[in-house]
């Protein structure tokens, strides 16, 4: 059940980043409200998967998960990718697994 809640905080943070893109500086009341939002369900959804994972190890999945689901997104709508982002994603995701493969879940 933890890495069904960690899976829902990866996918309210990725939608935190895409609305404070689109809130213009929070004076898009509605797109603040979306961030907002958004934030408090990421974050009482990581507070339950923290419930069985070591709170650093966690943090850092719920982090690198959503940082690369907010490029993988940024660029299937235009944004440059390019040999860099892809090597630094893919770091990422190794980190990610050499997190998971330490025995924190």
């Amino acid at each position: 059940m933890h890495w069904i809640y960690l899976g829902i905080a990866v996918l309210f943070e990725i939608a935190v980043a895409i609305s404070a893109g689109k809130a213009d500086g929070f004076r898009n009341w509605l797109w603040t409200a979306a961030t907002l939002i958004s934030g408090i369900c990421a974050t009482l959804a990581l507070s339950f998967a923290l419930l069985t994972f070591d709170v650093g190890v966690g943090y850092a999945m719920w982090t690198s998960i959503a940082g690369v689901g907010i490029v993988a997104f940024g660029a299937a709508f235009g944004e440059r990718l390019n040999w860099k982002k892809v090597g630094g994603i893919a770091m990422v995701i190794l980190g990610v697994i050499g997190l998971r493969l330490s025995g924190a879940a």
